[in-house]
């Protein structure tokens, strides 16, 4: 029988040994297993693959290579790329990629999972990079900004997408975030920028001053149509009305002349005689005061026209002599 103290050594020696060959599986985890420094295959271990779970390896001689199969992101630095036209732009991009081939990636990019990343990112910044100054190489500032943007963004995926295969990589997604003009590009701009609005400004203005214009004439225009038309109707009215006037003054002088043209008469000495100033140098004899030298005989034959007609129209009543009682 062993002593108590061996069978504790030895109890301490396989569960250390235990410790050391078993390992862990994550499910955000693509595992290696490096016996002596090559991959090998896990059957060898007795496993289909390594799948997410618990497994065991040879302690001492068997390593696990542990690298993150998640999406990862990559914020590019900025990079200034030259247009057809010579015009220099500040581009900020980024990609979303994750790793497919896990032997591809540990044999490019080595079996330290940190160093493996910062290597994977250095080299697709590297082709992102190459593949926009091409591309950008061909264009013009306005295709680059608005016209052709989604198709820089297809052809760059496709470029580093091919070359990310070679790493063991799948490319997820690429994208432009920011494009802007050098500060002593973008003062310039933003001037030419402003007087070509300030000019378009102006041309409206000067339109809308062009068509105030019109308008106002079209205005003044039917204006003096419109008074005109009054005018015309207000005259041709007034006319109708002289006449209508005329024929009934001609109508009342022919019903009696004599009063007509004493009434005429009266009318005029009221309108020359209104004011007591007025002074009237004139014929005594004239026709003017044909009324005034012949007053009495012209207010006796009225009269007595004046009787007669009403005699023939109405009966004349005279009073009844009074009686004593009225009296």
């Amino acid at each position: 029988m062993m002593s108590k103290p061996t069978t504790l050594g030895l109890m301490v020696i396989v569960l250390t040994v235990g410790l050391m060959a078993a390992f862990i599986v994550k499910e955000t985890e693509l595992p290696l297993i490096l016996r002596l420094g090559k991959i090998i295959s896990p059957q060898i271990i007795g496993v289909d693959e390594l799948s997410p779970g618990l497994h065991f390896k040879w302690p001492v001689f068997d390593k696990v290579v542990k690298f993150d199969k998640r999406i990862h992101n990559l914020d590019v630095p900025s990079e200034h790329f030259l247009t057809i036209e010579k015009k220099n732009l500040i581009v900020d991009s980024f990609i979303k990629w994750r790793i497919v081939d896990v032997i591809g990636y540990f044999k490019t990019m080595g079996d330290n999972p940190e160093r493996a990343e910062q290597r994977a990112k250095q080299r697709l910044g590297e082709v992102i990079a190459d593949g926009l100054r091409n591309e950008f190489g061909k264009r013009t500032i306005n295709d680059v900004v608005s016209g052709e943007r989604s198709e820089i963004m297809d052809r760059v995926t496709t470029i580093v997408s091919e070359r990310a295969k070679e790493f063991g990589m799948k490319i997820i997604d690429v994208r432009i975030k920011r494009i802007e003009l050098p500060k002593e590009v973008s003062s310039s701009v933003y001037r030419r920028m402003e007087a070509e609005r300030e000019q378009y400004a102006k041309q409206l203005r000067s339109q809308g001053e062009a068509e105030a214009v019109r308008i106002q004439a079209n205005a003044d225009r039917e204006s003096i149509e419109i008074i005109a038309k009054a005018e015309r109707d207000a005259q041709k009215i007034r006319g109708e009305g002289d006449a209508t006037a005329a024929e009934i003054y001609a109508q009342a002088f022919n019903q009696n002349q004599e009063f007509y043209t004493l009434y005429r008469s009266l009318n005029a000495y009221k309108t020359i005689f209104n004011n007591k100033n007025d002074i009237l140098l004139i014929q005594p004899h004239s026709d003017f005061f044909n009324y005034f030298n012949n007053m009495g005989s012209v207010t006796s034959s009225l009269t007595t026209e004046s009787a007669a007609k009403t005699a023939t129209s109405h009966p004349i009543i005279l009073p009844s002599p009074p009686t004593e009682t009225d009296k």
